[in-house]
């Protein structure tokens, strides 16, 4: 299966952690392992999959943090872990995913502040970070994410968007977005 370069293993019921021999896939450029029951922690050998462009983890068991290594993906257009039970914070590393047009993190338990790094994310147009235990302002680096379409930062412990004219501008020029404004 060295030639392999779309694995679409999705809609059921694999159970276990994410398997090594994944690992070895090296065109691969699409994965999607979404609506299973894999355990475990994401692997940070995921990030040496150089070809991948879309990483879909969404609504399995997958536990722990989000691995830093994710941000060596230079290829990557969307990832998508959402409906998970990752916690921590949010690596700064995933702002060095230049060509990401899609990264969805809700519906999980991270915890923290927005890493400034994801303002890097140019090409950006759906962006969601609701229902965690996310807190704090929203990094002002976020103002530079032009292309965002569909924004969503509600249901979290305490993130909302800063009272700010610029902010409001801003939060106003994306078509879909939702979130609470700091007192």
């Amino acid at each position: 299966m060295a030639n392999l370069t779309h694995l679409w293993i999705h809609g059921n019921r694999q159970a276990g952690s994410i398997p090594p021999e994944l690992f070895d896939l090296a065109n691969l450029s699409l994965l999607s392992l979404t609506d299973s029951y894999l355990t475990g922690p994401i692997p940070p050998e995921l990030g040496n999959l150089a070809n991948l462009e879309d990483l879909h983890l969404n609504n399995t068991r997958v536990t722990g943090p989000i691995p830093p290594e994710l941000g060596n993906l230079a290829n990557l257009t969307h990832l998508w872990i959402h409906g998970n039970q990752l916690t921590g914070t949010i690596p700064p590393e995933l702002g060095d995913l230049a060509n990401l047009q899609g990264l969805y993190l809700r519906w999980n338990q991270l915890s923290g502040t927005i890493p400034s790094e994801l303002g890097d994310l140019a090409n950006l147009e759906g962006l969601g970070l609701d229902y965690n235990q996310l807190t704090g302002s929203l990094p002002a680096t976020l103002l530079g994410l032009g292309n965002l379409t569909w924004f969503s930062f509600g249901n979290n412990a305490g993130l909302c968007a800063p009272n700010t004219a610029a902010f409001m501008t801003w939060l106003a020029s994306i078509e879909n977005t939702s979130g609470p404004t700091c007192p």
